[in-house]
């Protein structure tokens, strides 16, 4: 367990790392305040590491007690981002706070909300989760209020990657395989019908499909593929990509995996990859080896969702999926994301902690039997 912690602890900060060498690179192209993105980033880690480490030696158990007032506050806020002077409209979305000079995304905040909540709601009732009102009905009518006003700001993909998550983590806590499956049948239906209300997203889909015929719309997607080619196996080295100067927008955002696979190369890329497979690995070995529901399922939601973002950002970046607004995990410019992947992880080794605590307890117990007999 000990080993598994430290593991995902390392590769937590060589993504970091990574991540703000690379936000250095892109700065480099803005012609106003070439450092601006760097700067805040930096800002941010800085915040998130003191929510980190506070989330570290919190133990874990009392997430189920925070699970319902973290839902309230979260719904609370998710409904703020939509009034006039609160929240702040980018881009034909309602997705942040304004927090004095810094903008938050609740968003971020209603993944763990949703995890949270999950967890807790199947390891109370898990042995009725067989059940179709206790196993589904509820559980879903929750999940559902929240990723609903998510999808409202509209964040298509932050719902997507949510609900699967969500129902992931249902199916693990016991809900019927059928029961899930009719409900994610008929959410995709409705999520491809609000697609098509949607020219914008409809058109990256026709664009993922049939790029020649739609240039403009993949015209991201087409620089990120440039970017992989240009780089090689090794890269053209830090600071010489030419994506981000005139072609690839935003590259310090959703794209900077392309940058570093033109600044860096093929190895770098791969290193990436592989170190959020270390990750997913370390994750699964601590929530598999806590001693209850609530922390098994607690630490597989929060392995899922940092493994499921990375996978879709990876698919996204490389033409394997359609374009979708959803950051790379540590490496991508945002402090909301950098803050709760962090938080995440946090947790992540509050269980591992707490179990190996309660293992030792265990040991020593039996150990004091076993001397009075």
């Amino acid at each position: 367990m000990r080993r598994a912690a430290t593991l995902m602890i390392a590769f937590v900060l060589m993504l970091i790392a990574l991540g703000i060498v690379m936000l250095y690179s892109t700065s480099s192209a803005r012609t106003i305040d070439p450092h601006f993105y760097l700067k805040r980033q930096l800002l941010w880690l800085f915040l998130s590491i003191i929510a980190g480490t506070a989330v570290a030696k919190f133990d874990y158990h009392y997430w189920q007690r925070l699970a319902i007032p973290l839902f309230v506050v979260t719904l609370i806020l998710l409904v703020l981002v939509f009034v006039p002077g609160i929240g702040a409209k980018v881009k034909g979305s309602f997705r942040w706070l304004k927090l004095g000079p810094f903008r938050f995304q609740p968003s971020e905040l209603a993944k763990l909300a949703c995890i949270v909540g999950m967890a807790t709601w199947m390891a109370r009732f898990g042995r009725r989760a067989k059940e179709f009102r206790m196993g589904l009905f509820y559980p879903f009518c929750a999940l559902s209020c929240m990723i609903g006003l998510v999808f409202l700001e509209p964040d298509f993909g932050t719902t997507f990657v949510t609900t699967m998550v969500g129902m992931a983590i249902m199916f693990v806590g016991g809900t019927k395989f059928t029961y899930l499956l009719a409900t994610g049948v008929a959410g995709l239906s409705l999520f491809t019908v609000a697609i098509m209300q949607s020219t914008e997203r409809l058109e990256r889909i026709l664009a993922f499909l049939w790029p020649d015929k739609y240039p403009d719309q993949a015209y991201h997607l087409a620089q990120s593929k440039i970017a992989f080619i240009m780089g090689g196996p090794f890269g053209v080295g830090l600071g010489n990509s030419m994506q981000k100067r005139f072609y690839l927008p935003e590259a310090h955002t959703d794209f900077i995996l392309s940058i570093v696979a033109e600044e860096l190369g093929f190895v770098a890329t791969l290193l990436v990859i592989l170190l959020f497979v270390g990750i997913f690995f370390c994750g699964m070995t601590i929530s598999s080896r806590a001693t209850e529901p609530f922390g098994r399922l607690l630490g597989f939601g929060v392995t899922m969702m940092l493994s499921l973002q990375a996978a879709i950002n990876v698919g996204v970046v490389t033409g394997c999926l359609p374009t979708k607004g959803l950051p790379l995990p540590f490496l991508s410019y945002g402090g909301s994301s950098l803050m709760m992947s962090i938080v995440m992880c946090s947790i992540l080794l509050s269980i591992a902690q707490h179990t190996e605590e309660d293992d030792g307890k265990t040991t020593r117990s039996i150990k004091d039997r076993a001397h009075r007999l």
